[in-house]
């Protein structure tokens, strides 16, 4: 039964986000920066209200660890930590324009992409070995983009993008990884929040639309139901539950873009896309087959 606690925990947090798609489009009204302006906000404030009522012990020891380094590796996390902010804002960005003014299959593909990408990055960053079988992935995740591209180049770069900018991200938290991960992103959206807050105006423009008070409860909602809770959901689960099966349940994330953008949204794929979408699906298969992975030693 605890297991089932942590893999319930970790299903619920990628179906949270695979409806994600629902307070974007009802904000579609507003363009993309201003939602991210303030999605940024609300859930920056809502991290440091929940760092100080519960995280007060995982910020001293971010703080003595970053102390107790050299200066080069205090330079380091300061660098990953800012660029960590910078990638999520563009990819937060650039996802809410796609959902929104392109189509939901554009960005359900690049999170289809994106653990693929990410792995091909640790490979050629962090001298991660990939199996056989995985490499085979990687050949029909680049057929599944040839043909997406050719059907539309634009789409396919839109996908690229979200799909890269999170892989680069992620390749950060991993460079970072003896850093408790709420404090990460804390700091990492507050930074953000340091460099788009001040100039509302200018990152907004002239495009900004009245604040309404249905504005504010999609944002809240947006903000704490679709970007804090399964964040903390996700991080729960990682306590029994490892993170290749994590990887491996994040892909409920954009089955479920893709059902809502055909079924309720009424989206429409040319045959091309279909079959995209088809070998980019076999090819996350494939990625996942235990082919060469060596079994797990009992511990006694």
């Amino acid at each position: 039964m605890k297991v089932n606690k942590y893999y319930g925990a970790a299903i619920s947090a990628f179906i949270i986000w695979g409806f994600i798609p629902f307070p974007l489009k009802a904000l579609a009204e507003y363009p993309s920066s201003q939602i991210l302006y303030f999605r940024i906000l609300v859930s920056v404030l809502t991290l440091v209200v929940v760092s100080l009522l519960t995280r007060r012990q995982q910020w001293k020891e971010t703080k003595a660890l970053f102390q107790g380094h050299a200066p080069k590796e205090k330079r380091k996390f300061l660098a990953f930590t800012l660029l960590g902010g910078l990638l999520l804002t563009v990819n937060w960005l650039v996802f809410i324009y796609v959902v929104n003014h392109v189509d939901i299959q554009t960005g359900s593909f690049s999170y289809l992409l994106c653990p693929i990408l990410t792995a091909v990055l640790g490979f050629l960053i962090l001298k991660e070995h990939l199996r056989v079988n995985q490499w085979l992935s990687v050949g029909l995740s680049l057929m599944s983009c040839l043909l997406v591209g050719t059907d539309s180049l634009t789409n396919l770069l839109f996908s690229l993008l979200i799909a890269s900018s999170y892989a680069f991200y992620l390749i950060t938290q991993r460079l970072l990884k003896d850093y408790d991960k709420i404090v990460l992103l804390t700091l990492q959206l507050l930074l953000a929040f340091c460099i788009i807050g001040p100039s509302y105006s200018w990152f907004v423009g002239a495009e900004a639309v009245p604040i309404t008070g249905h504005f504010v409860r999609q944002i809240v909602l947006l903000s704490w139901l679709f970007t804090v809770l399964p964040l903390f959901l996700n991080l729960y689960a990682l306590k029994e539950i490892k993170s290749a099966t994590i990887g491996i349940l994040m892909y409920l994330n954009p089955i479920i873009n893709f059902t809502m953008a055909f079924v309720y949204f009424g989206e429409v794929a040319s045959n091309q896309k279909v079959i995209a979408y088809a070998v980019i699906f076999l090819s996350v298969i494939l990625y996942n087959l235990p082919i060469g992975k060596k079994p797990a030693i009992s511990e006694a």
